[in-house]
């Protein structure tokens, strides 16, 4: 193109490749699936059901859901999970966390043994059948 723009379009695949003067490259696919590499290394995927997830440069990852939840992969494997609701999860190796928007945090350990900690103060710990082990009620 004019603008130093070049686009193929492959007929097997189905696929548009655009690659842009500044580097950006775009491809479409027959599905709807878009995806944006930069000139910086990141990449932007745009699904068919508009779910759109980020590849950074340093290993990181943030996915967008349609309902508006974002999930976030750190390098070390971690996970971060914010809902819509207000609700949001930490996932590391050693456990599974859940943060309520009225400030109830419950935590799942790989053991199985849970931990309920309540705004008022009140902390509750079951074991991995689900027995309560201790529970300081206030």
């Amino acid at each position: 193109m004019p603008d130093q723009t070049v686009i193929y379009y492959y007929a097997d695949a189905k696929t548009t490749h655009t690659t842009y003067s500044d580097g950006l490259e775009v491809l479409q696919f027959s599905n709807g699936q878009i995806e944006k590499h930069y000139p910086d290394g990141k990449k932007e995927i745009t699904f068919p059901d508009q779910t759109i997830k980020n590849l950074f440069t340093d290993g990181q990852e943030e996915s967008i859901f349609p309902d508006g939840t974002i999930v976030r992969i750190q390098r070390d494997g971690s996970k971060t999970i914010e809902f819509n609701n207000g609700q949001r999860e930490l996932h590391t190796s050693q456990f599974k966390r859940r943060e309520y928007p009225d400030g109830t945090v419950k935590t799942v350990y790989m053991n199985g043994q849970q931990e309920t900690k309540y705004v008022s103060g009140r902390v509750r710990v079951k074991d991995k059948d689900g027995n309560i082990i201790m529970d300081t009620k206030l």
